[in-house]
């Protein structure tokens, strides 16, 4: 399936529970968001294939993809369209084989040395950061700021999206460091009206 990278909402439950997450998701599409990641690291297997599979209906027809964050069972068992791992994460190999050519598999990568590892023939693209220290993500690694993007982008044979403590005002500064695209958690699903949050990052 093809995709876009440019604005890339990664879902998180708690943060989206006033507004709801199927609301959030589909307000987002709506002021621009090209790809949705469902994250969710306290949900058992059955509510997170019950929760991606009502995105999926909901993204149907809007050509934004539908990635599942490290669980390759739920990934399947919904039909989403790719699987986002982590470097602890289920493998890539794994991941690739049980879900085909199509699926669009994604992998975080921190350091040049994790890039320079990474089974990029299996990949469609990589996830660089964290940029900035951030709460969504309590145990995330040391903090690359934009420096390290523009050496992890510049170094990356595929597309690139960061992440990390980005809000819309980085738009500028993620592009100029040569990533395809944002990746956010809080700056959409923590606020009051995400499809005007979405926004903000398109007119950036």
């Amino acid at each position: 399936m093809p995709f876009d990278l440019s604005l890339y909402l990664v879902t998180d439950a708690a943060l989206c529970a006033e507004t709801g997450l199927e609301a959030t998701v589909e307000a987002a599409v709506k002021g621009g968001v090209t790809m949705v990641q469902l994250r969710d690291k306290h949900a058992s297997d059955e509510a997170m294939i019950a929760q991606a599979t009502r995105l999926k209906a909901l993204l149907e027809g809007s050509g934004v993809p539908l990635i599942i964050n490290d669980r390759l069972n739920v990934a399947i068992a919904s039909r989403a369209d790719g699987l986002h791992v982590g470097q602890s994460d289920t493998a890539v190999q794994e991941a690739r084989q049980a879900l085909g050519h199509q699926a669009i598999i994604g992998l975080s990568i921190n350091t040049l040395e994790q890039l320079q590892s990474a089974p990029v023939a299996l990949l469609d693209y990589v996830g660089l950061g964290p940029v900035f220290t951030t709460m969504s993500k309590q145990d995330h690694a040391q903090p690359i700021g934009f420096d390290g993007l523009a050496e992890l982008a510049s170094a990356s044979p595929l597309p690139s999206v960061a992440i990390g403590g980005l809000k819309a005002e980085h738009a500028a500064q993620v592009s100029a460091a040569g990533a395809n695209g944002i990746a956010v958690i809080s700056a959409i699903c923590g606020q009051s009206d995400p499809h005007q949050a979405a926004l903000a990052f398109r007119a950036g």
